[in-house]
């Protein structure tokens, strides 16, 4: 195993230890694999990531070992590397986590042993006020794929009902995620009970394909869930271009409306991004030209007198 090498990462070098250190067993890639895959979609991961606090998901030993999460950024990082500092108030406690704006923190994270980047949706200018809605489209273990891709595009329909423009992306798992951009001006709580509304809206046009029911223990396991929770504060997902540390390399990838009927998550990996991303470029490289107001989604919540789970729940 060599001991090191460097690579150039936009205007810095970053000294990659260990790259030959085998991380994905099943399919041989190693350490330096992942870095050069990350500098592939550098602008794609930055772009998702930018000014947001990020928690990492570390296999210091490749998948074969034991994975760690990762809040705080360790003494000794470089001082070009950028922080933000989040609290959590039940544990009267803060950490400093990473803060991406450019492609050298991300590779400093690789090299620390980074596979998963998992941002909050909200960034450092305020990170008690979300830019960022999420809508998880969670399938439940006996919920085929083509439900999900049903639901998303019912999803799709109150989105433009609503006037609202959505991104979506595969999850890297077994679902998919659409990302919208929303004005700051609402906390994590008025944004979660926002996505609640949403979640119903789209129950209520698919009421055989879709669940709300917040108890897992109570849902139908062939139903699509639409998780409105991940837009709780310090709930995180794997963003946009996020590498997923399964066997098989699957990434968070960005497609279009139109690929969703017939694109197979499965087919989204470290292997063939890189080369998709350099055909099409970022598919979420608008994401940030215009934000939404959640005035109508509270409104609804308000008329069906929708009111949340206690978090944690």
């Amino acid at each position: 195993m060599s001991t090191a090498t460097t690579v150039q990462a936009g205007d810095f070098e970053v000294r990659i230890s260990n790259p030959d250190r085998i991380y994905f067993p099943d399919l041989g890639l190693t350490k330096l694999d992942l870095v050069n895959y990350y500098l592939a979609v550098g602008d794609g991961i930055v772009r998702a990531l930018r000014e947001r606090p990020c928690m990492l998901h570390r296999f210091p030993s490749g998948l074969a070992g034991d994975k760690v999460h990762q809040k705080r950024v360790p003494n000794g990082a470089p001082p070009w590397l950028e922080t933000v500092r989040v609290t959590f108030p039940r544990y009267n406690r803060h950490a400093d986590e990473l803060c991406v704006t450019k492609p050298a923190d991300v590779i400093w994270a690789v090299q620390m042993s980074t596979v998963e980047f998992h941002p909050w949706n909200s960034r450092r200018a305020d990170t008690e006020k979300p830019d960022e809605w999420r809508i998880d489209l969670d399938p439940m273990p006996d919920c085929s794929y083509d439900r999900v891709r049903q639901g998303a595009e019912v999803a799709h329909e109150v989105l433009d009902d609503l006037g609202i423009v959505g991104y979506p992306k595969t999850s890297g798992g077994r679902g998919l995620h659409i990302y919208v951009r929303i004005k700051p001006e609402w906390e994590f709580g008025e944004v979660r009970r926002a996505a609640l509304a949403f979640a119903h809206e789209v129950e209520r046009r698919a009421p055989d394909d879709v669940t709300t029911t917040w108890w897992r223990k109570d849902r139908d396991p062939a139903k699509l869930f639409v998780d409105y929770n991940q837009n709780a504060r310090d709930h995180t997902i794997a963003s946009a271009y996020s590498v997923r540390g399964v066997p098989a390399a699957t990434v968070s990838t960005p497609i279009d409306w139109a690929e969703i009927p017939d694109a197979d998550p499965r087919d989204f990996t470290i292997k063939t991004v890189p080369a998709r991303f350099a055909r099409l470029g970022d598919l979420h490289e608008k994401i940030d030209d215009t934000a939404f107001s959640l005035d109508t989604l509270l409104e609804w919540a308000d008329r069906d007198g929708l009111e949340l789970a206690p978090i944690g729940d």
